[in-house]
């Protein structure tokens, strides 16, 4: 395994949005971390921070995030939308993973409301958003993305039922430069067009698996069970509970799918 050629990444994006700055770490704690740091001294949107090796990396609900080096993509990019595109940022992200999936892989994964993204119920990328305000305005939004490229799953007992890889889809090693590429240039086009006004709703809506589904949703000490019917404008999940009530939930993690 070789490391990213991070300038050759920077130098085919330096008309995206996404990805003309690029700073690479062999090794971080966590990606986020730092992206926070950089995006406080005014970092400007569309620079991505890389890394080999996330020592304490993390995903939704601060679970730890298996990142062997040299296989995968773990990045944080700094994005800087308004309060209209804000809750855009996650679907991007998301829509991003899936297209980058189709164009190295010829993959059709499915989003686990609200950010997992997987192809036949096995994890093939994880994504966190983190967002900072400053006024009652949005500062900046951290997408953080963990894409497993050319991981071995069988190797990681942890994750081996769980988790898929680009290399597992496909039977084939990639050389991860040109998927990171993809990666960029997709999330810097997809941000693009929220910026610009258009609804990215209808597009994340379609791919998620959950709808339609019975669930059970965790937020903090509650648990909602119901069929997951639809989404928000803003991404939260409608539930019709078995009581018969409606109830949006913009956060939680679904612990079931039926």
């Amino acid at each position: 395994m070789k490391p990213l050629d991070a300038a050759r990444v920077q130098s085919a994006l330096a008309d995206s949005l996404v990805g003309h700055r690029v700073h690479y770490r062999r090794s971080v704690g966590s990606t986020m971390d730092l992206a926070r740091e950089f995006a406080k001294r005014g970092e400007p949107e569309g620079a991505a921070i890389i890394a080999e090796e996330q020592t304490k990396g993390r995903g939704r609900f601060s679970r730890a995030w298996v990142s062997p080096p040299f296989e995968n993509l773990y990045l944080t990019v700094v994005l800087r939308p308004d309060r209209a595109s804000l809750p855009s940022v996650n679907m991007a992200a998301a829509l991003a993973v899936r297209q980058t999936a189709a164009e190295t892989a010829g993959a059709e994964p499915a989003v686990k409301w609200p950010n997992d993204v997987r192809v036949g119920g096995r994890k093939l990328a994880g994504i966190l958003i983190e967002s900072e305000f400053d006024g009652g305005e949005p500062a900046f939004a951290l997408v953080g993305i963990g894409l497993n490229v050319n991981l071995d799953v069988s190797r990681h007992p942890e994750i081996a039922d769980t988790a898929a890889s680009l290399r597992s889809l496909a039977g084939r090693e990639f050389e991860r430069e040109a998927v990171l590429e993809s990666l960029l240039r997709n999330l810097g086009e997809w941000h693009s067009r929220a910026k610009a006004g258009e609804a990215l709703l209808p597009h994340w809506a379609a791919s998620l698996e959950t709808l339609g589904k019975r669930v059970r949703l965790r937020w903090k000490e509650r648990v909602v069970e119901g069929v997951a019917e639809s989404v928000d404008e803003r991404g939260g999940l409608i539930i019709l509970r078995d009581d018969g009530v409606r109830q949006t939930v913009s956060a939680g993690e679904v612990t079931s799918q039926i």
